[in-house]
């Protein structure tokens, strides 16, 4: 299976394009309102409203993965969240690390949703002799020497990057070579890794800087 930059995935030998696993966690989220409102059922027309995409489309991403729906029934909101998450990998829990332990990576730390969801935050690295031993949430900030054996000694599924551009290339070229194959980069820089590790970029400026365009180019019309 490929990651998602730009690549294709395959599924039971069926290729799922990047754009609809994007749209995933986004279904995964409105089924939870729904579920959580106590809705038992939904057309894809009523999710189509909801979610301000096409009830066509809806129907086309489900039914890479199976269809769920029923003609004359729609689909049932607790079956379809349920196999949502398994879709997702949110069955099985999820061990994340943090490499850089300042107040991006404190955030994320403190983000409770995880934990909802599967991941599950198991240590925090810095090189800041003032951070390393203060706890987040309960999470030890560890030296960031002591890295390749906390790898080794944990089953870390994920690796989130919230350093300096300048220290994240190596970082994640030191992760990659212990063997972490999946990594959540907020560092505003392009990694160069092996095929099979995994990269996610959130690049903050980048999409400040596109909510900015959109701004101003409404202002010039």
């Amino acid at each position: 299976m490929a990651d998602l930059n730009g690549k294709e995935k395959m599924v039971n030998e069926k290729v799922i394009s990047p754009a609809v696993i994007k749209r995933l966690p986004r279904y995964y989220r409105y089924l939870g309102d729904l579920l959580r409102n106590d809705v038992v059922r939904i057309s894809s027309k009523e999710l189509s409203e909801k979610m301000n995409v096409t009830a066509s489309q809806i129907r086309q991403d489900l039914n890479n993965f199976g269809g769920f729906g029923q003609q004359g029934y729609g689909y049932n909101v607790e079956y379809l969240y349920n196999e949502m998450g398994k879709i997702l990998g949110l069955n099985k829990q999820n061990n994340i690390i943090i490499l850089g332990a300042g107040n991006l990576g404190q955030a994320i730390a403190n983000n409770s949703d995880f934990d909802h969801n599967g991941f599950h935050i198991i240590g925090l690295f810095d090189v800041n002799p003032k951070l390393i031993g203060m706890t987040v949430k309960g999470v030890e900030v560890y030296d960031i020497d002591m890295l390749a054996d906390f790898i080794a000694s944990h089953d870390v599924k994920i690796a989130a990057l919230t350093l300096p551009k300048s220290k994240a290339p190596k970082v994640a070229k030191d992760l990659a070579d212990l063997g972490v194959k999946a990594i959540w980069n907020f560092a505003p820089v392009d990694l160069s890794l092996p095929d099979d590790v995994i990269i996610e970029n959130v690049h903050l400026s980048e999409s400040i800087m596109t909510l900015s365009y959109r701004i101003h180019s409404r202002e010039q019309e």
